[in-house]
C-alpha cells in the first residue's frame, strides 16, 4: 500500500504505532541536527522526523527535496516535543525510518499556502495548483457535503433523481443559448440547456410527480460575481401541487440547510413579501432585510416648489441614514454622487439634506425648500437630530433600482450588513410579464410556462401588465437562492400566454410543439423550483464569488485560462461540420 492513514488521521492514541504515509511536501525545515517535513494531503497535515544521529544518509535525503515532491514516509508515531495546537494533528510526529519519492515537483507559480501569494490570474491558469489549498478544499467539502444534505432530503419527501438530456433545442427565451452543431444533421443545431425547464415539466405528464436533479446549467450572458457560463442547479418539480405546497417543501429544505451546515435555527415561517413591496421599500426584488434604510416615497410631498428637477419627475423617493452627520463631510457626499452617477447605477445627481444635532437643516436644495419643508420630509422617514436624507427623482423604476443600489452601498460604507444573519424570505406575485422596449412587446417575467394568478387570467387579453404570476423567488441576504412556478397546465390558458408574448401559432408550435402536444394528453397541476447551489455554497462558505466554490471555473471573459478554452478548431472540424467563420 501506498500508505496506511491519511496525514490528517494520527492522534495521540497512536503513539507507537508504525505508518506509512503519503503525500506533497508543504515545508522542510533543516535545523541543523534535524529536519522536519510537513506532509500535506486532503485530509491534513502530519509533520515528518528526520534525526542526522541515528540515521544520517535519511536525514541527507530529506533536505534535498522541494515543495510540492509526492513522497512517502514509513517510521514510528511519536509525540511531538514541540506541540502545535493548530492543527489536529500537533501532539504526533512521524519518526522516519524510510522514505521514497513518487514524484518531483518544480517550483511552483505561487506559494501553495491558505494565504498565497498568487494573483487572481495565475491562480486561474494554475487552477489544479490553487485547488491544493486549504481553503479551496474546505469550499470544494462543502459543496460535496451540502449536495449529500440535498438528496437525503428530497429522498425522504419521496422524490427521484432523472437525468434530463444535455443536447436540446434552441428556445429564445431567457438568456443567450450556447448552441452546439450538428454533425449527422447538416445545418442544424442543438443548445445546452439553460434549464431543463421543459423536460421536468414533461415528467410531470408523464407521471413522475416528484422530481429532482442536481444539474449543469449553461447561459451565454455576461459574467459577475454570482455569474458562470456553466453553473449548477437543485432543480425540482412536484406535480398535484399549488404555489402552497411547493413553498412548504422547500422552506423545509432550506430550513434543514440552515441548522445541519450553519446550525441556526428558524422557527417562524420564512417572510412573504410581494415583488411590489420589494420594489417600493428595496429598490430591489432580492431585498437584504439585515438592516433597515427602507425607501420612503416622497412623491407628493415634494413636489410644486419650483424645483424643476422635482417638479418634472414621475417619482421622488429617499432612504434617511440614522446617526451619520458627522460622517458625511462635502468630500463623502461627493463620493456617493459619483457612485449613483456611474453608467450602470445611472442617476443624474443625488439630493441631500442633513438633519444637524442642533435641529436646523442644511440641504442641496435650500433655494426651493423651506425649513418647514425639509422638516415635513424628515418626518416622513422618522428622522432624529444627526440623520442624512438622500433622495433620487425620475422614472418610477429606475429611481428605485438607484436608491436600492445606493440602500446597499451605504450598509457596506457605514457597516450595518452582519455576516453572521441570515435574513430568508421568499418574494411573491412578480409580474407575469414585462414590455421590451426593444423587440416592441411583452416578455415572460420568469419564462413562457408560468402560470397567471388564477383571478388575474381574465386580465391576461386585455392588460397584461398587471397580470400577476404565480412565481415566487427564494431570498437571502440580498442573493437569489431559488426561484419557480406554478405551470400551465391547461392548453387555453398557455395559448393565451403565447398570444400576450406575440408568438404566433405556427412560431409556438414550432418551437414549443412538444410540450404542448403533451399537454394534450392528460397534464396535472404542477410547479417546481430551482435553488443555485453555487450561490447557496457560496454563501456558507463566505466567499464573494461562486468562482470559489467551483473546481474549475471561467474567468469574467467567459475563458478557461488552464486549458486555454475556447479556442480554434482545425479546418477539417469546421468542414466536416459544413461550417464557415465569418471574419469582420
Amino acid at each position: 500500500m501506498y500508505r496506511t492513514h491519511t496525514c490528517g488521521e494520527l492522534r495521540v492514541e497512536n503513539i507507537g504505532t508504525k505508518v506509512t504515509l503519503s503525500g506533497w511536501l508543504q515545508k522542510n525545515r533543516d535545523l541543523g541536527g534535524m529536519t522536519f517535513i510537513d506532509l500535506r494531503d486532503r485530509y491534513g497535515i502530519t509533520q515528518i522526523a528526520f534525526n542526522m544521529e541515528t540515521n544520517a544518509e535519511l536525514c541527507t535525503q530529506a533536505r534535498k527535496l522541494g515543495r510540492e515532491f509526492v513522497i512517502q514516509v514509513t517510521g514510528e508515531v511519536a509525540e511531538r516535543y514541540s506541540k502545535n495546537k493548530k492543527i489536529p494533528t500537533g501532539e504526533i510526529e512521524i519518526i522516519a525510518t524510510d522514505l521514497k519519492v513518487l514524484s518531483k515537483s518544480e517550483v511552483p507559480p505561487f506559494t501553495i499556502e491558505d494565504q498565497t501569494d498568487g494573483g487572481e490570474d495565475i491562480l486561474m491558469k494554475y487552477r489544479y495548483l490553487d485547488l491544493r489549498r486549504n481553503p479551496r478544499q474546505q469550499a470544494l467539502m462543502l459543496r460535496h457535503k451540502m449536495s449529500i444534505a440535498v438528496r437525503n432530503y428530497l429522498d425522504k419527501q419521496g422524490f427521484i433523481d432523472v437525468e434530463t438530456p444535455v443536447l436540446i433545442k434552441s428556445t429564445p427565451e431567457g438568456a443567450r443559448d450556447f448552441v452546439v452543431p450538428s454533425r449527422m444533421n447538416e445545418g442544424n443545431f442543438y443548445a445546452l440547456p439553460q434549464s431543463p425547464q421543459v423536460f421536468k415539466q414533461l415528467l410531470m405528464v408523464a407521471g413522475y410527480d416528484r422530481y429532482y436533479q442536481i444539474v449543469k446549467c449553461f447561459r451565454d450572458e455576461d459574467l459577475r460575481a454570482d455569474r458562470q457560463p456553466e453553473f449548477t442547479q437543485i432543480d425540482c418539480e412536484m406535480a398535484f401541487v399549488e404555489q402552497e405546497d411547493i413553498l412548504n417543501t422547500f422552506e423545509g429544505m432550506a430550513k434543514h440547510i440552515f441548522k445541519m451546515f450553519k446550525n441556526v435555527d428558524f422557527n417562524e415561517p420564512f417572510k412573504r413579501m410581494p415583488f411590489s413591496e420589494a420594489m417600493a421599500k428595496y429598490g430591489s426584488d432580492k431585498p437584504d432585510l439585515r438592516f433597515g434604510m427602507e425607501i420612503n416615497n416622497l412623491t407628493e410631498i415634494s413636489k410644486g416648489k419650483n424645483f424643476k428637477i422635482f417638479d418634472d419627475a414621475e417619482y421622488i423617493g429617499g432612504i434617511c441614514a440614522v446617526n451619520v452627520v458627522d460622517k458625511f463631510s462635502r468630500k463623502a457626499i461627493d463620493k456617493l454622487t459619483d457612485f449613483v452617477k456611474k453608467p450602470q447605477i445611472g442617476a443624474q445627481g443625488l439630493v441631500w439634506i442633513k438633519y444637524d444635532a442642533d435641529g436646523t437643516f442644511k440641504s442641496s436644495i435650500d433655494k426651493f425648500f423651506g425649513a418647514e419643508d425639509l422638516q415635513q420630509i424628515a418626518q416622513k422617514f422618522d428622522a432624529k437630530p444627526n440623520d442624512i436624507i438622500f433622495l433620487i427623482s425620475g422614472n418610477y423604476d429606475k429611481s428605485l433600482k438607484i436608491l436600492g443600489d445606493l440602500r446597499l452601498e451605504l450598509a457596506k460604507e457605514l457597516n450595518l450588513i452582519d455576516n453572521n444573519k441570515f435574513a430568508p424570505l421568499w418574494v411573491v406575485d412578480f409580474p407575469l410579464v414585462e414590455w421590451n422596449e426593444e423587440t416592441n412587446r411583452f416578455h415572460a417575467m420568469h419564462h413562457p410556462f408560468t402560470s397567471p394568478k388564477p383571478q388575474d387570467i381574465s386580465m391576461l387579453e386585455t392588460e397584461p401588465a398587471k397580470v400577476r404570476a404565480n412565481a415566487y423567488d427564494f431570498v437571502v441576504n440580498g442573493v437569489e437562492l431559488g426561484g419557480g412556478s406554478i405551470r400551465i397546465h391547461d392548453s387555453e390558458v398557455q395559448r393565451k400566454m403565447f398570444d400576450t408574448l406575440g408568438f404566433t401559432p405556427e412560431e409556438a408550435q414550432n418551437q414549443f410543439g412538444f410540450l404542448m402536444n403533451a399537454f394534450k394528453y392528460g397534464a396535472p397541476p404542477h410547479g417546481g423550483i430551482a435553488y443555485g447551489l453555487d450561490r447557496w455554497v457560496a454563501m456558507f462558505n463566505n466567499s464573494e464569488s461562486i468562482k470559489d466554490v467551483i473546481a474549475f471555473p471561467k474567468n469574467n471573459s467567459g475563458k478557461d485560462v488552464m486549458i486555454d478554452s475556447p479556442s480554434p478548431v482545425s479546418k477539417e472540424q469546421l468542414d466536416e461540420l459544413k461550417l464557415l467563420i465569418k471574419k469582420d
